[in-house]
């Protein structure tokens, strides 16, 4: 166990926290984190060390920082963005915007990027370069590939690249690894039907939407239950049905909005294309028009096993060989970091919050014991990766 650097981490809580505190009462939601972004580049500003380079995909940064003449870099990615969800907490840093909330913890994550920052600038205790790579509009599965086209990798070129997300419900402060298809692929879709309207009390001269939503909603439920092997892990979700404003008439369109996530690329195709088919049927059988609107598309999130079997290695270095699982359940939540993983080697893994809420619950609350432990956790692998 590292006691010096856990000593030394602990020591940045109270600045970490205050880090914390002020991104969690100024949330901002996906793309939209102009103000959060110029906070973190001016917190990593006042380190003096790094080459910062702010807007990268919009509102990312990069901070590196280059030491000695090794050859070797390592990446360390961290989310900013909040939650469209009001918050239902008391806490003293409450968020001060309603509607708008830290209730995934990814000021948590950012803040201990940046504690890891100010430890690595003042002790500089590695030969190669680091880059620290601060990301938005991770909920919305737009950040990770905005940077990326934005030339992350090759303006900013690591050989590895790593993160990590804070889970309720695993025990407190322990490090959960998986090698290999870790967590889904997500695609939010959205499908609208446009029938025709008319007076509640004529539906005869209508063509209802609402009936024809209806009908597709139960018609997807096929898919994993009759087309997936239950050996195969698929989910499609109908998370929103909007439509209509009055009892008595029959409203003109109606909107769903979907959640499909899949742990295998191959499986994923053909989820989709049978929405698509489903969903064209539907419209022809109940004469109302469709429109299909596809998001991002989404990817499995892969852990290289090499890097991942590194990092479980100074994970247990760092904070002893209980405080790490080698073979954590996969989770069928979604992470843009994939697209990361898709274009360079690494590892996510998840860090338990201990009891409480899970993320995206009006009741969470990011424990902020953490920020020590997540800080240790990155400088550890700058040092053992870097030598």
């Amino acid at each position: 166990m590292k006691k010096q650097l856990l000593s030394a981490t602990k020591a940045l809580h109270g600045e970490m926290k205050s880090w914390m505190g002020h991104m969690h009462q100024t949330p901002e939601v996906s793309m939209q984190e102009k103000n959060t972004s110029q906070f973190i580049a001016g917190v990593l500003k006042t380190f003096g060390a790094y080459e910062i380079v702010e807007g990268v995909g919009k509102y990312g940064i990069v901070a590196s920082l280059k030491v000695g003449d090794g050859q070797k870099s390592i990446g360390i990615r961290a989310d900013f963005d909040a939650l469209p969800i009001r918050e239902e907490n008391d806490l003293p840093y409450k968020s001060k915007i309603e509607g708008k909330s830290h209730l995934c913890g990814h000021d948590g994550h950012s803040t201990m990027l940046l504690g890891a920052a100010k430890y690595l600038a003042e002790t500089q205790n590695f030969n190669g370069t680091v880059r620290l790579f601060f990301q938005p509009g991770e909920e919305t599965m737009q950040g990770a590939p905005a940077m990326i086209a934005d030339g992350l990798f090759e303006r900013f070129p690591v050989d590895a690249v790593y993160a990590l997300h804070n889970i309720p419900g695993l025990e407190f402060g322990k490090f959960y690894y998986r090698e290999g298809a870790t967590m889904s692929a997500v695609d939010n879709w959205e499908i609208e039907f446009t029938g025709k309207g008319s007076h509640g009390s004529m539906p005869e001269l209508g063509i209802d939407p609402i009936v024809c939503g209806s009908s597709l909603v139960m018609a997807l439920q096929t898919i994993v239950s009759r087309n997936i092997s239950p050996w195969k892990n698929t989910v499609v979700n109908i998370g929103a049905f909007q439509s209509g404003d009055a009892g008595n008439a029959v409203p003109q369109k109606a909107l769903l909005k979907l959640s499909i996530r899949n742990m295998d690329n191959e499986v994923r195709k053909m989820v989709l294309d049978r929405i698509r088919k489903i969903t064209r049927a539907q419209a022809e059988a109940f004469n109302c028009k469709y429109e299909i609107r596809e998001g991002i598309p989404g990817t499995v999130l892969v852990n290289t096993p090499e890097n991942t079997k590194w990092a479980a290695q100074v994970a247990k270095k760092t904070f002893g060989e209980d405080r790490v699982t080698d073979h954590a359940a996969p989770l069928m939540s979604s992470e843009d970091f994939a697209f990361m993983l898709e274009k360079c080697p690494g590892n996510y893994v998840m860090l338990g919050t201990g009891e409480g809420f899970m993320v995206h619950h009006p009741g969470y609350v990011f424990n902020q014991d953490l920020l020590p432990l997540g800080a240790a956790y990155w400088v550890s692998l700058v040092e053992e990766y870097l030598i």
